[in-house]
């Protein structure tokens, strides 16, 4: 019988956060290991993040991006699913490290958001999600032959004004800060460390006009990593 062609896992949207904190040059970047058991880079140091829920999918009323977040997100999809991507990156991170990036002036969204663990937090904090602190400034995509595969957008985010205690023994483990510069030297994939070097990137930029600019996306062609803009 002729070989058959195993057929490509379709990818699932995803969203991470690079934290940083601190005022010079070389930030602190927070990162965990993934656990050896994990069926998807076992052992590897990577941001908080993962997987679109369908809690992300109930944007509260009244609950919007700020403009220059929305422009970069809505290039390849839509605004409501933009808010959604938006919504998880913020969420994962608190469920991963324990803290939480609070907007008290939106606290009239939290009467209209799903009940889940992420909204409650937000609702004893007093305020809502707060968008205005991220960056939209990679996305990603798995490659095809991988049997899980993954649609990710990576944020940057201060965590200077972050709220809450780091999670000790979560779902990453060594969860912990260190110099940005040091990260590179962790066991990291490739995405991880193009990540790490547009965070680094940004971090030291102070242009507003440098943050409007085409957002890199990193994929592959068979087994060639490419990097387009969009």
């Amino acid at each position: 019988m002729p070989e058959t062609t195993p057929a490509r896992v379709r990818p699932r949207d995803a969203a991470s956060i690079v934290l940083l904190r601190g005022d010079g040059d070389n930030p602190e970047v927070l990162m965990g290991r993934r656990r050896k058991r994990a069926s998807f880079l076992p052992n590897i140091y990577v941001f908080p993040g993962g997987r679109v829920d369908r809690h992300d999918r109930v944007v509260p009323e009244g609950l919007d991006l700020p403009r220059d977040l929305k422009q970069k997100l809505t290039r390849r999809t839509t605004q409501a699913h933009a808010t959604s991507i938006a919504i998880a990156a913020l969420r994962e991170t608190h469920e991963e490290t324990g803290y939480l990036l609070i907007d008290r002036a939106i606290s009239d969204v939290l009467d209209r958001a799903p009940q889940s663990a992420f909204w409650h937090a937000l609702r004893q904090s007093g305020g809502g999600p707060d968008l205005t602190s991220l960056d939209y400034i990679a996305r990603a995509l798995t490659p095809t032959m991988s049997h899980k595969r993954f649609n990710t957008r990576f944020f940057l985010a201060s965590a200077n004004n972050a709220e809450g205690d780091l999670i000790k023994d979560g779902e990453l483990e060594d969860l912990h800060w260190l110099p940005l510069s040091e990260a590179f030297r962790l066991p990291i994939v490739d995405v991880t460390e193009f990540v790490l070097r547009q965070a680094e990137q940004r971090w030291r930029q102070t242009s507003k006009a440098t943050h409007s600019a085409p957002v890199p996306f990193l994929h592959y062609v068979g087994m060639r990593q490419r990097i387009d803009h969009e």
